[in-house]
């Protein structure tokens, strides 16, 4: 089941729109669809990360920035670090 929603566009992105519709064969619905169905999931796992995270501090879980400092100095070295916890 679908529904229809009215989004407004620039004009410079309503004309790429339209010319990748062309070039790839699909209508500009299906483009759009698409791309906000992409963009929702990927919100949606950024802001449920973030949650976690906070959830994380809230119960005393982290890493003290010295421990994360050196891990970080340690990337690309023979002897790199795992990640602290």
């Amino acid at each position: 089941m679908t529904s229809t929603i009215s989004i407004r566009l620039d004009t410079e992105t309503k004309m790429r729109l339209e010319l990748l519709s062309e070039r790839s064969k699909r209508s500009k619905s299906f483009l759009a669809a698409e791309a906000i169905a992409q963009y929702v999931e990927s919100q949606e796992w950024q802001l449920g990360e973030i949650q976690e995270g906070l959830m994380d501090l809230d119960e005393g879980r982290s890493a003290s920035h010295d421990k994360v400092s050196t891990w970080l100095k340690s990337w690309g070295k023979r002897s790199e670090g795992k990640a602290p916890r």
